[in-house]
This record gives C-alpha cells, structure tokens and sequence, in this order.
C-alpha cells in the first residue's frame, strides 16, 4: 500500500489461529494407547503376534492359517467358516462327558474368565473383543483342540464317518494351522480346559504336552519312546511347545565372541577349502557341530510342514523379546551354505536334507526367501562360536592351500593311473593280435 502524506507504509499481518478440532483430536491420539502394537508387545508376557509384513512378503500365506482359525486374529474369517461349524460338535462332544462330574459349559466360560486380562496381554494388539465374545472364542477354540488331540490318541471314541478324520485332506492342513504364530491361544488356556475336563482313568496318565507333541509327530516322526520325556515340557502355546521341544537342553549359551564372528560362505566354496559336511544322528536337527573341519549336521526332513513350521519358530523368535534364537542361528546357517541348487544337491547327497518339498531349486529358494530380511546378531547367537570357527579355518591358508594340494594329487594321480592303464591295455592288445 502506497503511504500517505510520507507517512509508512501498513503491512496486514495475519495471525494462525490453532483449529480447536483439530487440536482436541491430536490430544485424543496422544493419550490414546497404540493398538497394532500394544505397549505390552515389549513383555515378556506377550507372544502371540501379527508377522511383520516384511516376511509375509518374502513368504506369502505361510502364516496365516488355511482351513482352521485359532485365536482372535483370523477369527470369523469367512474362508473358515467350514471348520468352525465343527468345532461346536467337539465342544458339544466334552461336555457330553464332563456333565457326569458335574460341569457344565459355564463352569467352562468362567474358569477361562479368571485368566482373561492375562490371555489378552499375551497378544500384541489391542483386541476389539468384549470378554464375552473373547472367553467364547477362547473356550471354543481351546476345547476343539484338546477333543481332536483326545480323539486321534483314540483316548475318547470317534465316529469312523467323521469327516475330520476321514477326508485325508483335513489333519494334514490342522497340523500346520496349529503352528501358525498369528493363529494360537494361550497354552495356560489349553491347560485350564484340559484340566476340567479330564475324565478319571481317560488319560493313561498322559499330560497335555504328551497328547500335543503325539498329535504333530504325525509329521515330525520321531521315534515314539521319545514323546513321554517331554511329559512335564510347557510353552507359551502350541508352536512354542514344539519349537522347545526341539531346543537341545545343553544349547551353548550366547555369549560375545571376542573377534568378529563372520557369515560363512556356501558350500561349494567350504568344500574347496577342505570344509565337510557329514550327517550325524542326535535327538534335534538344530545340535550342528563343527571340529577337526567337519559340520556335523544331524538329517532334517524338508517338507510342507517342516517348512512352515520353521517360518513360523523364526518369526516368533524375531518378536519374542527373551525366547531363544536357536532356529534363527540354524535358518542363517542353511541361508548361508545354500546359494543355488547345486549346494541342495549336495546337501542331499550328504543325506543331511531329505527332500519332500520339490525340485532342489525350489528348496534353494525356499531356504534363501527363509533367510531374507532376519534381524540376527550372528555375534552373540547360540551358534556363534561355530560361525566364527568355520570362518577362521576357512581363512586359514594352510587349509585352503592344503585341500588345493590335496585335489590337484587326487587329479593328476587319477590321469597318471588312466594313462598307465590305456599303455598297459595298449600293449596287451598289440601283443595279442602280433601273436
């Protein structure tokens, strides 16, 4: 604006006034707690959690469940639908026996009321569950578990035409579903509804860990004088009580190596420094051993559950705060011996992997996708040491000039003995025909 009479010009100043909406709803959000990641995610206490999209990326569906949900995660969605009308006839099924002690589906519904704040804090979102549609989803779900264990135990009668057991397509899928980390309830859930519901003398004194870990050697197959030792074994819920199941009890503790522990190279490369893999027997496929330049590595069956079942143990363990990192060390360790199908190959030649799963390639993707975007500090996880040890005997020259020795003798010895068999086979056959 032009002055007037020489006096200064006027300047409009416009003052920003704060929307008193706008600031009402920033104080809502900032006194409102986190409900994807709930502040309980951190505790110990929690262990129940939505996989990072990351992995789900890099792994598709693998750990969402297929046919059955568990849990509030994948609760109501229509695609299971099918299994969840079923899990009623299972419900209907122990309180049919249980009404002979005088309980009934109330006596249920309370006992795992008792427990709920504690069940909720075992997940890593806040839930939009009230307690009652929480606590009958939690005894639906808890009750269909412990029945169907009780049942393929045959320690309670089954109809034959059941279409649970008698479509083969069906426990195939319940055995993976059971293991998917989004899709668990609580395992002091499960021993509340055990608990009530055990009949006197029904059980053949066998705990729900035993009946648990029957059920799923059905695909892991190990011997069956082995289950009873893991009687008095608990988890904080299913997939944690058959990954610590398979946590040798003398599992080397973490501790900080005092030089830098390394990833080591591929197999290919290890085999040209005089490195060996053998196959060993031991009661887990995660006891891997190296000395004198030998990985001791014990059989592992690489199947459709197997390979679920070890995304799963490793997305636990990335958000578990104080679990064992044991299957996160074993995945690395194959995410690092593994770059391309060759490397399969030899694996299974070794007999140290059996493959179920598919074409070598498609394990060699499976592995190095298994391997993709894994927090790890390979410097103070439970196999460092042979990390580190594998690392320095590989750099050692000696070795790697050694093994180089040891294969340019082998080829030369083996032209020179062809060689001296063709002269000698030559001069035969001369001789021969002269005569």
């Amino acid at each position: 604006m032009a002055s007037v009479d020489g006096e200064e010009p006027h300047h409009v100043i416009n003052i920003w006034e704060v929307n008193k909406d706008r600031l009402n709803t920033m104080n809502q959000k900032i006194s409102a707690p986190p409900r994807l990641l709930s502040l309980a995610a951190g505790k110990s206490t929690c262990c129940i959690f939505r996989v990072p999209r990351s992995l789900v990326d890099n792994n598709g569906k693998s750990y969402q469940p297929h046919i059955v949900s568990i849990g509030p995660y994948h609760h109501g969605e229509p695609q299971l639908k099918m299994i969840e009308e079923h899990k009623w006839r299972f419900l209907g099924s122990i309180l049919n026996r249980i009404k002979v002690k005088g309980l009934t589906l109330e006596d249920l519904l309370k006992a795992v009321e008792s427990r709920e704040k504690e069940a909720r804090e075992c997940y890593s979102e806040n839930l939009d569950m009230g307690t009652d549609e929480f606590v009958e989803m939690l005894v639906l779900d808890g009750c269909f578990i412990i029945d169907l264990f009780r049942k393929v135990a045959k320690l309670v009668p089954s109809d034959p035409d059941d279409p649970i057991f008698s479509m083969l397509w069906i426990l195939p899928f319940f055995y993976r579903d059971f293991l998917r980390i989004e899709n668990q309830i609580p395992y002091f859930v499960l021993e509340v509804l055990f608990d009530l519901s055990k009949m006197p003398g029904d059980e053949s004194g066998r705990t729900l860990s035993q009946l648990a870990l029957e059920f799923f050697n059905n695909c892991i197959l190990r011997p069956d004088e082995d289950i009873p030792k893991f009687s008095q074994l608990r988890g904080r819920h299913l997939l944690d009580l058959v990954r610590t199941s398979f946590i040798p009890s003398e599992t080397e503790k973490p501790r900080k190596i005092q030089t830098p522990t390394h990833v080591i190279h591929c197999i290919s490369k290890l085999h040209r420094a005089g490195i060996k893999l053998t196959p060993v027997k031991a009661e887990s496929f995660l006891e891997v051993k190296f000395q004198q330049g030998v990985i001791e590595m014990p059989t592992i069956a690489v199947d459709d559950f197997m390979t679920s079942f070890l995304l799963n143990c490793v997305a636990y363990e990335q958000c578990h705060k104080s679990t064992s990192k044991l299957f996160t060390a074993y995945t690395t360790l194959l995410d690092c011996l593994v770059n391309t199908y060759k490397d399969v190959e030899y694996l299974c030649e070794r007999n140290i992997i059996k493959n179920f799963y598919g074409t070598e390639g498609e394990v060699a993707r499976f592995i190095k996708n298994m391997g993709k975007d894994i927090a790890f500090d390979i410097d103070q996880c439970p196999l460092s040491k042979l990390f580190s040890d594998v690392h320095h005997y590989y750099r050692n020259d000696w070795h790697v000039q050694w093994a180089g020795f040891k294969n340019a003798y082998f080829h030369a010895a083996l032209i020179i003995l062809v060689l001296s068999f063709l002269q000698t086979f030559y001069t035969i056959y001369q001789n021969y025909h002269h005569d």
